[in-house]
């Protein structure tokens, strides 16, 4: 990463680094897991799984010194730097889950990436990523109907993405050494005026509707591939 970009990450507001991904927490299955969360921020996620009980080694790697030191003070290990030119100091099949919240979209070869990463996850391992959705309506009409493509601090079109997805580009991306387990919205669409008009029209609408996809993929192991790691004591 150069000196131009690192300047756009230190830019935005502490707390675009500070906050716990609750949503996907929520979605971490099991207890005393090694999870590593590519893109941590201060720590706050990874901090929330091991009080919590779900995660026993909790390990980050964020690309903004600042945030990295804060959650070395809470994590067990954090690297800093960019995680495409990092080869992390662990066996293979390490970690029982990788977090990827909102890290994809800025990477130059996000398929590259995974394809790395997933030497590191134990043979049940699973990935958890969310990345944000193009075809959201008030995206796509900011580009259709005020030919508008306007960059901003955060959210779908942050300076600092490289790269853009719609659901299906998302399943694509995963198809390649996954097996994509569940898929979520945010936001959800369960209750309130746009859950109901989704209903209303059959979800023809809905990937106009969400903002955001958080998608859980398990390691799909190859028959009569042996695995390259397994669950670690």
């Amino acid at each position: 990463m150069n000196d131009r970009t690192q300047k756009f990450y230190n830019a935005k507001d502490r707390a675009y680094y500070a906050h716990a991904r609750t949503d996907i927490t929520a979605m971490v299955q099991g207890r005393d897991l090694k999870v590593l969360d590519v893109g941590c921020g201060q720590g706050a996620t990874l901090l929330e799984l091991k009080r919590s009980g779900q995660a026993a080694v909790v390990v980050g790697v964020e690309i903004n010194p600042e945030a990295a030191r804060e959650a070395g003070y809470l994590l067990d290990w954090v690297i800093v730097g960019d995680i495409e030119n990092l080869d992390l100091n662990y066996p293979n099949g390490y970690f029982d889950l990788i977090i990827l919240s909102d890290v994809l979209e800025h990477l130059v070869d996000p398929w590259s990436t995974l394809k790395k990463l997933k030497k590191y996850l134990a043979h049940e391992g699973r990935v958890i990523a969310s990345l944000p959705n193009l075809r959201e309506f008030g995206t796509i009409r900011r580009l259709l109907f005020q030919g508008d493509f306007k960059y901003s601090q955060a959210g779908i079109m942050d300076k600092t993405h490289l790269r853009f997805f719609c659901k299906k580009n998302m399943v694509e991306l995963f198809q390649d050494g996954f097996e994509i387990t569940e898929i979520k919205t945010v936001p959800e669409l369960l209750r309130g005026e746009v859950a109901l008009f989704n209903r209303l029209t059959f979800r023809i609408f809905e990937e106009f509707l969400v903002i955001q996809y958080i998608i859980e993929a398990r390691n799909k192991i190859i028959p009569g591939q042996a695995p390259e790691g397994g669950r670690n004591g």
